[in-house]
């Protein structure tokens, strides 16, 4: 599906990054940053081009050698991984930052993979995610009908709970990324979106939006005496 997808000479979600990625960026520690799923390259080379180093992880080739090639045409170096996220291994204490926007993976890979998040981030590592919401399901205009694929804030929570979350959301916000993301989010709740696009197109995308970090692990070990009361950690 992907290979196909990718396999035309213009980009099938834009050249330019993801909004959300775009506003909080800069969150991240300057230094490694994991894209998962990143498809042709947008967001990774966005990174690179702010100072960051890289690596890009999708099943696709073809994606990635566009990836490449984006890269390249921006004067830039990015690294790229075909790998399967099912079997993917990110290590240990490895990246500043890890990104996943609209990365639609099965509950059960999602799960595992979050589960090597929290310790394949660094101590204060940043986790920035866009995804789509089960409301989306109800919608023509992408991330398909399997709501197994899709996330809320409750099941982000409790998937990444080894993570501190920041900002966790679920929005309406216009989306225009290519050919496949071009359109308005709303979040659950929000009214139906009434809208003219142009040459009459009224899409709806329904996003959620987080940011989390890995804390730092400072703990106080207090004496063990009645007079000594629980405090805060001196860091996060």
């Amino acid at each position: 599906m992907w290979d196909e997808r990718y396999g035309t000479q213009d980009y099938a979600y834009g050249t330019e990054p993801n909004d959300f990625l775009k506003a909080r960026f800069r969150q991240i520690p300057r230094g490694r940053v994991l894209s998962l799923a990143e498809g042709e390259g947008r967001n990774a080379v966005f990174l690179a081009r702010h100072g960051y180093r890289v690596t890009a992880v999708d099943t696709s080739r073809v994606g990635l050698d566009k990836a490449y090639r984006l890269a390249e045409e921006n004067g830039v170096a990015i690294e790229c991984v075909q790998a399967d996220l099912a079997e993917f291994d990110p290590g240990e204490n490895e990246w500043d930052g890890i990104i996943s926007i609209f990365c639609p993976l099965p509950s059960a890979i999602r799960k595992s993979l979050y589960a090597r998040l929290d310790k394949a981030l660094k101590p204060g590592g940043v986790f920035l995610l866009e995804a789509y919401t089960p409301a989306q399901a109800n919608n023509d205009t992408g991330g398909g009908k399997d709501t197994d694929t899709m996330q809320t804030a409750a099941t982000l929570r409790q998937e990444l709970a080894a993570l501190r979350f920041v900002h966790l959301q679920e929005l309406e916000r216009p989306v225009i990324e290519g050919r496949y993301h071009t359109g308005r989010g709303r979040a659950g709740g929000g009214g139906k979106v009434e809208e003219r696009w142009p040459h009459g197109l009224r899409h709806s995308l329904i996003p959620l939006q987080a940011q989390a970090f890995r804390s730092r692990g400072c703990h106080r070990r207090l004496p063990d005496h009645p007079r000594y009361r629980p405090a805060a950690p001196a860091c996060v």
